[in-house]
């Protein structure tokens, strides 16, 4: 004998596996513009009663209008051994002690059937998209689980569509993505067709979920690599250096990147740091065939501002960007130095920066970086600085401000550790369009490396990348058996903050910018900063109700 109970519930909440269902509050009135994606959750426990059974289980259906348009998925628990950094919860995280904790959103294990285990509550995840003609109006969703003799529990949920769209997402949204990382999950050779059609998939979820600028790998980033060591090689560029000194570029494999990249849905290109990371001393690693062979012609061995890659970088970044002005797309492609370079290596990163400059007028150059000086001094036009500080940056009126974040699991900010609740994660939106922010870039879509990338890592049972930094910091997406990128909980909740600036800057084009900034600070002390926010779970789910009923009433 089975006893199972089911709730609706947000799709913000976490449910553990010894989570008690009076735990979580119920939520099933939902309200969605007619082109957004509408996700929430149903959490269920089961007891078994009879001894000697190990596990029931229950055949899923679902009906009502919606039905036809639902696409049901697990919440799956991972093992998180590095929840937080040495803080207390303080309200800022569910629980701060190892365990397993919910966060992968996979396809269902079993065609329509539920594995119901004793004594443990589980989450379905509910995903709706409606079709462009499909008709405003308020409508019943009920999800069953069902036994031989019919259904043993169910849960019935009321959807409001509203006839009113979201504009389309005009914020930059990246995430740094690694081909090579695919490459060593799948154990496949970089570039094989296998590759390509696992590239494919992982762009796929990313731009579904609000990501819309790619790191394009024209040569093998040099990201989180220690010194001296190497990742995968993953150079879309072939180079050929001639007898007189002279580069030849093939750039088919570009373009087959590109042709990809817009049939996903990409609109933005990255190119990764003409220079290593934390302060641009070396050329990063960058492949040629000299005298018929190939070799790692620059990298750590390379000094940055030596005058074999100043030439280099003479005839690459002008034949780079003739390719992508031959495609119409040379103004959506985006550049960097070096990834987070210290205040001391200022001189340095403006002399690097002055090597490239001269071929990039008129294109913006981002990095990620948080010491106001490297503004002030000229060096970058185009900062990129981390939640914590962009305030400073803010107030000094910086045009097309950038931020990021990065080392999850600090008191204080909104990021994407495993072990913060999904409406702290989501809180990013809101804070991004309050301070008028132009793009948002992280270091990790699918970092599935140890620190500084000594070691290839199972993502699975390292989402920490080996005690890295917290669980969640390194990636958002786990690599499906079926090839594709399977997202996470954090994933969905960056997807929604996105939808939450289409939905305010709908707002804004209606009732205008200040009224957008009134509806925000309502209910608050009148502060609302990257550190200081609402914490109530409510805040967002409420302040959507607040935009969906503002244009119900108009």
């Amino acid at each position: 004998m089975l006893s199972l109970q089911m709730k609706m519930v947000s799709s913000l909440e976490k449910c553990f596996l010894d989570d008690a269902m009076d735990s979580k509050t119920e939520k099933n009135r939902f309200v969605m513009f007619a082109n957004e994606k509408l996700s929430f959750q149903v959490m269920y426990h089961a007891d078994v009663i009879d001894e000697g059974i190990a596990t029931y289980s229950g055949d899923l259906s679902v009906s009502g209008a919606l039905a036809p348009y639902a696409e049901i998925r697990q919440v799956a628990n991972v093992p998180n051994q590095f929840p937080t950094y040495n803080v207390s919860p303080g309200g800022e995280f569910i629980r701060t002690e190892p365990g397993l904790y919910p966060d992968l959103i996979r396809p269902l294990i079993y065609p329509n059937r539920i594995p119901l285990p004793h004594n443990q509550t589980h989450a379905l995840w509910v995903n709706i998209r409606l079709p462009e003609d499909f008709a405003a109006g308020t409508y019943d969703f009920t999800l069953s689980l069902n036994d031989r003799n019919g259904p043993m529990a169910s849960v019935t949920g009321e959807v409001t569509v509203l006839a009113e769209k979201l504009p389309a997402q005009t914020f930059i949204h990246t995430e740094w993505f690694y081909t090579d990382c695919i490459a060593n999950y799948y154990h496949v050779k970089a570039f094989s067709k296998q590759h390509w059609k696992h590239i494919e998939g992982y762009m796929r979820t990313a731009v579904e979920h609000g990501i819309n600028m790619i790191m394009t790998p024209v040569f093998t980033p040099e990201l989180d690599t220690y010194v001296g060591g190497e990742r995968l090689t993953t150079q879309l560029v072939d180079i050929e250096l001639t007898a007189d000194g002279t580069y030849v570029f093939g750039f088919g494999k570009l373009h087959q990147w590109i042709d990809l990249a817009l049939k996903c849905g990409v609109q933005y290109f990255e190119i990764p740091h003409f220079f290593t990371q934390w302060g641009a001393k070396a050329a990063p690693k960058i492949v040629v065939k000299v005298n018929g062979r190939r070799q790692k012609y620059f990298g750590w061995h390379t000094e940055s501002t030596g005058e074999k890659y100043k030439d280099f970088l003479a005839q690459f970044i002008p034949a780079l960007l003739a390719e992508f002005r031959s495609r119409g797309l040379d103004h959506k492609c985006y550049f960097h130095i070096s990834d987070e370079p210290s205040l001391k290596a200022l001189d340095h990163y403006r002399a690097c920066k002055e090597m490239v400059a001269p071929y990039l007028k008129g294109y913006p150059i981002i990095d990620a970086l948080s010491e106001l000086e490297f503004y002030t001094s000229g060096a970058i036009e185009k900062p990129a600085p981390n939640t914590r500080s962009a305030h400073k940056f803010h107030e000094a009126g910086i045009p097309g401000l950038w931020a990021y974040y990065c080392g999850g699991g600090r008191a204080g900010v909104a990021d994407r550790s495993i072990s913060m609740p999904s409406h702290r994660t989501r809180m990013l939106g809101v804070q991004l369009y309050y301070y008028n922010i132009e793009g948002f870039l992280h270091w990790g879509y699918n970092f599935y490396n140890s620190r500084f990338s000594h070691t290839v890592l199972d993502p699975y049972g390292n989402p920490d990348g080996g005690f890295f930094t917290p669980s969640g910091d390194a990636f958002l997406v786990y690599p499906g058996s079926d090839g594709t990128a399977w997202p996470s909980l954090r994933l969905n909740a960056l997807r929604e903050a996105m939808d939450d600036i289409r939905a305010l800057q709908l707002y804004e084009a209606k009732f205008g910018r200040e009224a957008a900034e009134a509806l925000i600070l309502e209910g608050t002390d009148g502060t609302f900063t990257f550190t200081h926010y609402p914490t109530d779970p409510l805040y967002l789910p409420n302040l959507r109700e607040k935009i969906a009923a503002a244009f119900a009433e108009a």
